[in-house]
């Protein structure tokens, strides 16, 4: 008796580190948060701020990074055309929660559905997205890309400036 209440011990105990170590492995979304638009897992939040190498005042996502429009999208009706390799490098600015703004007007605000079935934020109706190249906050790398990527300001219109001239890729960057 002696001998099944010890293993008993040792196959709860050994439950509960298999059971804690496989709550470690969940996917958290890591980075994949910040890069898509720091909404990726749960709500988003939609900031108007200075950024650089772009005049006036645009809109970043809640951890400061800049989100931009595309000229080949369009707003009404809203429509996506970033997928695929264009998607990997402008990520949607993407949301499965609730939308809170500083600075921007709520009512310019909402989310279209991708044909993935995930929700983008879209501004004015221009769907938003982020640029893989922009590695810090208030970064507009993305500013100007082939002369159809634009940081969006707080009405949904195109920002002025050129940062994709210091940009650090080298190429196209734009779809």
């Amino acid at each position: 008796m002696l001998a099944i209440r010890y293993l008993s011990g040792f196959t709860a105990a050994g439950l509960a580190v298999v059971a804690l170590t496989l709550a470690g492995c969940g996917d958290n979304g890591g980075d994949s948060g910040k890069k898509a638009g720091g909404g990726a897992s749960g709500g988003a939040t939609l900031v108007a701020a200075r950024a650089e190498k772009v005049s006036g005042t645009v809109v970043t996502d809640r951890d400061g990074y800049v989100l931009y429009r595309f000229d080949a999208d369009a707003a009404k009706p809203t429509k996506v055309t970033c997928y695929d390799a264009c998607a990997k490098l402008w990520p949607p600015a993407k949301t499965s929660g609730d939308i809170t703004v500083k600075g921007v007007d709520r009512n310019l605000v909402s989310t279209v559905k991708r044909t993935d079935g995930s929700t983008q934020l879209t501004l004015a109706g221009w769907p938003l997205y982020r640029y893989a190249k922009d590695d810090e906050p208030r970064e507009a790398y993305g500013q100007g890309v082939d002369g159809t990527w634009f940081a969006a300001t707080p009405s949904g219109g195109k920002a002025a400036g050129s940062g994709s001239a210091g940009s650090p890729s080298s190429g196209s960057g734009g779809y």
